[in-house]
């Protein structure tokens, strides 16, 4: 029995699969996200630490755990005291966007960042959170070159206070933008340019590299971590370039393995995984708004997302489009200073119109990721996960509108599993193959992508 516990942004979900793969189990807490300024995001690290616990004792009071499993969001960040383990402050969440104005005093080294993690300098990575959490707490840096604070990730956070070792996965700390992406080590001159301290820093360890023992689950394990993104494929059993998984959430994560060194322009490179001394590396393209945007419209419209999206199933075809960049734009544009837009309305315009205008724009952003990414990769399948595409009219909306054949497994969890499928494979075990539901593409595209290309050039900050 395995037990993957997938730490998200907005729940905590534990699942126990048996050797085959199968969910036996399930428990799951809610995380709450706070605002307290426009385009802060801050989340409470002792709260996310309790609720893992919560959801691994509920499983193991039921049934025999052998190893657990870790599936993490990425890029959130925070700092705590090394003696106490208490954290120094909040934990910035992913979306968290108060370190641009740093970000773009430092625009004349984004060339080299990218070069040395394949990263575009954005508010997104940790390193400026990390950089900005230390000026709050340690402006001088004095206490983290001592070593007495600690610096980290969410995967960081929880095994250093599940077994006591502080130390980060690869394929998180390649979402830091202080890591070599050549090397798989700290790189000595981005720490130095981002001002966070190699003695404040966790080790970096392989994907399959087994934990101390755990605190609350005698004797046993982590045997996998994965950050959340590249758990989900490892789970759709991508194992070489062609396929790409694309994640439903409260943003996007559109991600599949590079066939060689070079990344497609507009997205990012990342470690995929590593299990033993063997790296895989993968191209990535994220979206800042994707589930993001019906909740928007939820709250805007005073209707619950389930609600919007049964009438944006009835709602006609319609000019109106929605580019929901209300963070900015990520990939492949990568524009922080980009602003939302809705376009093509008129007094008809009513609920369902713009809730199906809210999941036009997921299904657009991804497709421009696809299109980016197939300059250079072909790319013949889409593999979709997520809650949101449990919902068939966004799924068939997005192979209507990237043109390409999309394939949903029969099994939702899939950061979870796939986190749960390292660690099996790691203890000489396997899982057994899930099936899907496949969507093909039907009509054309060009008219819909003709809107969404003139309603996206209205976000730049240029018009």
């Amino acid at each position: 029995m395995i037990l993957a516990v997938d730490q998200g942004t907005s729940s905590t979900k534990a699942t126990l699969f048996d050797a085959a793969g199968a969910s036996v189990a399930t428990a799951s807490v809610p995380v709450v996200q706070a605002h307290p300024r426009p385009g802060w995001v801050e989340q409470d690290a002792v709260e996310i630490l309790d609720g893992v616990r919560r959801v691994m004792a509920e499983i193991a009071a039921n049934h025999d755990v052998e190893a657990v499993a870790l599936s993490t969001q990425r890029e959130s960040a925070l700092v705590w005291d090394r003696a106490t383990g208490e954290p120094v402050g909040p934990m910035l969440g992913w979306q968290d966007r108060r370190t641009a104005p740093r970000g773009a005093e430092l625009a004349t080294s984004a060339a080299r960042v990218r070069e040395v993690t394949g990263l575009p300098l954005d508010p997104m990575f940790s390193a400026l959170k990390l950089a900005w959490l230390l000026d709050q707490v340690d402006p001088d840096r004095t206490r983290s070159r001592r070593g007495e604070l600690a610096v980290g990730t969410v995967d960081s956070w929880l095994v250093t206070r599940l077994t006591g070792e502080h130390r980060i996965e690869v394929g998180n700390a390649s979402r830091t933008q202080l890591l070599d992406l050549t090397t798989g080590k700290w790189s000595a001159e981005l720490c130095e340019l981002f001002g966070i301290p190699a003695a404040a820093l966790p080790r970096v360890v392989a994907s399959d590299e087994p934990t101390g023992k755990l605190d609350g689950l005698p004797g046993r394990r982590v045997h996998g971590i994965l950050g959340d993104s590249h758990a989900a494929l490892f789970g759709h059993g991508v194992r070489e370039p062609g396929a790409v998984k694309a994640t439903y959430g409260t943003g996007s994560s559109i991600m599949g393995l590079a066939a060689d060194a070079a990344v497609p322009a507009g997205l990012v490179g990342t470690v995929a995984w590593r299990r033993g001394d063997q790296t895989q590396v993968a191209f990535e393209g994220n979206i800042l708004a994707s589930g993001a945007t019906l909740a928007w419209l939820s709250r805007l419209l005073g209707r619950p997302v389930d609600e919007l999206t049964a009438l944006a199933r009835t709602a006609p075809a319609t000019d109106v489009t929605l580019v929901p960049a209300m963070s900015g734009l990520g990939a492949p544009h990568w524009d922080p200073d980009a602003r939302a837009v809705l376009v093509g309305f008129d007094l008809g315009t009513d609920a369902g119109v713009l809730a199906r205008a809210g999941m036009e724009a997921i299904a657009h952003q991804i497709t421009d990721v696809l299109d980016a990414a197939g300059a250079s990769t072909p790319i013949h399948e889409i593999l979709a996960d997520g809650a949101p595409a449990a919902d068939d009219f966004l799924i068939q909306l997005q192979a209507d509108i990237a043109q390409r054949t999309v394939g949903r497994p029969n099994f939702t969890g899939l950061s979870a599993r796939g986190a749960a499928q390292l660690a099996v494979e790691s203890l000489g075990g396997s899982f057994a193959t899930v099936e899907s539901t496949t969507f093909q593409p039907a009509g054309d595209n060009r008219a819909t992508r003709a809107q969404w290309s003139s309603a996206l050039q209205l976000t730049r900050k240029e018009n």
